[in-house]
């Protein structure tokens, strides 16, 4: 598949779930307590939940969900820029905190919540405006009782690397 393609299938994905999303806000205890990961992704996919609005501050949504998997696109953009003219380092930290952390979610109970305990980012490529799209992929490597680690990327449509990360998360409740 050419880049052009890729641009316009990761541009039609998004198209899609922006379309199905509510308007950003948090959800109420009372809403997502008898959920499991996967079950609270999947409303707020059908929009019946509504996303983090951590997604509109920073331009990206989330595009796939699965267990143990989470993926999210995002559109770097001037307003994302450091002062040496490139993506800012917390726009990279942040997209990928959201894919690893969301990969852990979704392996998880009703009734339980995680919080990053770690996260270890490596930059390997500048960002700018000029990249239409990137993706964050987030996977599981181990998710246990107490703790679960993650790992992720950010790739290009063009199949690039940005970034890569782990994540070590607590899980509690």
């Amino acid at each position: 598949m050419g880049l052009d393609e890729v641009i316009a299938r990761w541009e039609h994905e998004e198209q899609g779930v922006r379309a199905r999303l509510m308007a950003p806000g948090v959800a109420a205890h009372e809403q997502v307590r008898t959920l499991s990961g996967m079950e609270m992704f999947q409303a707020i996919f059908a929009g019946e939940l509504p996303p983090p609005p951590m997604g509109e501050t920073l331009d990206f949504v989330p595009i796939h969900m699965e267990p143990g998997v989470a993926i999210f696109q995002g559109r770097p953009q001037f307003r994302h820029y450091n002062p040496l003219g490139t993506v800012h380092g917390g726009w990279y930290a942040t997209l990928l905190d959201s894919a690893v952390g969301c990969a852990v979610h979704t392996m998880l109970p009703a009734g339980k919540g995680y919080t990053t305990l770690e996260l270890k980012v490596n930059m390997v490529r500048a960002l700018n405006k000029d990249v239409p799209f990137v993706r964050a992929e987030g996977k599981v490597i181990h998710a246990g009782k107490q703790v679960a680690t993650a790992e992720g990327r950010i790739v290009g449509p063009d199949g690039k690397l940005y970034a890569h990360a782990t994540t070590t998360c607590l899980i509690f409740g």
